[in-house]
């Protein structure tokens, strides 16, 4: 099969009350592949494991959860082949549950991925987790979604000052943004329990579920750079 041929995917973990809300997951990836990405990747591995942590505190009260499944696991310059594929998950969620609110997690590419993506009609807010934002990245697109970003002050990957350069930008472009910082690397593997908390947290109080929590409240409101390092 052709790479113009393959369509992406979706692993569905379906909520177990009536659907008032949807989570889309976004894997990280590469700088450039046409290759289809590894069962196995890391980086596919620990998203499905957010994923999964997200449905068991949240599909109770009605979130449905997708993992998205790149055609490729390069973002490929200016095809950027992972932001095509959220666009392509975000049609297919309004197929299947219509008018929603949309929250967006994605890690390393796909946090790049979901930031390009965060302007979609149904998003109403984006959780970016050690996302590969270059300098020049948009932004201006993320005004009236509220963006809650976390990196890992390890992190030899994807450094944490693109991250904090992204959101220094956003916030003066008017976006409603925080950025927390954590212990470990890339991987999110050390403070696991904070990342999936706080990607939990996000989830619902991005959709409207729940109240957002002290800290990132605390943050979304603090006059900037406060609340753009927020230790978590």
């Amino acid at each position: 099969m052709t790479t113009a041929a393959r369509v992406p995917a979706l692993d569905h973990l379906a909520a177990t009350a009536p659907t008032r809300a949807v989570a889309v997951f976004a894997h990280g990836g590469t700088v450039a592949s046409v290759e289809p990405p590894r069962e196995r990747a890391l980086s596919l591995v620990r998203m499905r494991a957010i994923q999964e942590a997200v449905s068991r505190a949240a599909a109770t009260r009605g979130v449905e959860t997708y993992l998205v499944r790149y055609r490729v696991a390069g973002w490929n310059g200016a095809a950027a082949d992972a932001h095509a594929d959220v666009r392509w998950a975000l049609d297919q969620v309004r197929e299947r549950h219509g008018d929603v609110p949309v929250v967006l997690v994605g890690h390393s590419m796909g946090g790049r991925a979901v930031l390009r993506a965060g302007d979609d009609p149904s998003v109403t807010a984006v959780c970016g987790l050690a996302p590969w934002t270059p300098p020049g990245e948009p932004v201006a697109h993320l005004r009236g979604r509220t963006v809650v970003l976390a990196h890992g002050r390890g992190d030899r990957w994807v450094p944490a000052r693109l991250s904090a350069e992204f959101a220094v930008r956003a916030s003066r472009a008017g976006v409603r943004v925080a950025r927390f910082t954590l212990p470990g690397g890339h991987g999110m593997v050390r403070a696991v329990g904070r990342w999936h908390g706080l990607v939990r947290d996000v989830v619902l109080a991005g959709s409207g579920l729940a109240p957002w929590r002290d800290d990132v409240r605390g943050a979304l409101a603090a006059t900037p750079p406060e609340g753009l390092a927020v230790p978590l």
